[in-house]
């Protein structure tokens, strides 16, 4: 039953993946993600079925429009192999209990953030709600049920993964005269610790900002990138969030066996 379900969960990752590449491709021009059927982006021909199975069909029809031969984004199969992939290893992590769907559909608008701050520096605000009503089912689960912690812990991760990153943007605005941290990445973070709890947006934080100083330092080693270039933060961030979901615990453990 363990293999079918993660076979199951598996699927559904890879349709919730197709899904996801309609809210990147049409929040950032302020499409509804459900008015209008799919189209090629470069000939405009409706979509079929046939054309739309996750990973498949961009197998089958070798990356291009089954209609006018245009190249099909990598970016498609990626994000729906991605969210499948994230889908299955949560589900090997925390079973089929309470925590499952919430951080199911974490990892979902954060796989959607990501590629959207990638591609036009921005995190739309219609995902940050839904990030909030993700965190606001957490945190009404960790009322009425003992086994999510005390409740206070996730009011605090709120605070502690968005104020920080508050302060030191008012810091760089009226101190250095400079806009060093967007308001999307200050909201994500808020959102974020709604959902997993203070402890692991720490972990979360640290993760996120060796990851981003790591991509940074590369940049400017490979490219000569200048280091006040702004580069985007948000997925640096959302993925320190996935890495404290799998082992922020683990890590937690070890820096304070450290400290022993």
């Amino acid at each position: 039953m363990e293999i079918f379900f993660g076979i199951a969960i598996f699927l559904l990752g890879l349709i919730i993946g197709s899904f996801l590449n309609v809210c990147i491709c049409r929040l950032p021009k302020r499409i509804s993600i459900v008015a209008s059927r799919s189209a090629c982006p470069a000939c405009g021909t409706t979509l079929k079925p046939r054309d739309l199975v996750p990973v498949l069909s961009y197998l089958f029809l070798g990356g291009r429009c089954r209609y006018c031969k245009a190249k099909i984004s990598l970016q498609y199969p990626l994000v729906e192999a991605l969210t499948g992939a994230l889908y299955l290893l949560l589900y090997v992590r925390f079973g089929l209990v309470w925590p499952l769907p919430v951080y199911l559909a974490l990892v979902s608008l954060l796989i959607v953030i990501s590629v959207i701050d990638i591609s036009h520096m921005e995190i739309p605000d219609g995902l940050v709600i839904a990030g909030l009503v993700v965190g606001g089912a957490q945190l009404t689960a960790s009322i009425f049920t003992p086994y999510f912690g005390a409740w206070y812990s996730y009011v605090i991760g709120f605070f502690a993964g968005g104020l920080p990153l508050l302060l030191i943007a008012l810091f760089c605005t009226y101190a250095l005269k400079k806009d060093a941290i967007g308001g999307g990445d200050i909201k994500l973070m808020a959102f974020c610790g709604l959902v997993i709890g203070r402890k692991l947006v720490i972990t979360a934080y640290l993760i996120g900002i060796v990851a981003g100083a790591i991509f940074g330092l590369l940049l400017m080693a490979l490219s000569k990138r200048k280091g006040s270039d702004a580069i985007p933060f948000g997925p640096f961030l959302s993925l320190g969030v996935v890495l404290s979901l799998f082992f922020g615990d683990v890590l937690i453990d070890w820096y304070l066996g450290l400290l022993v």
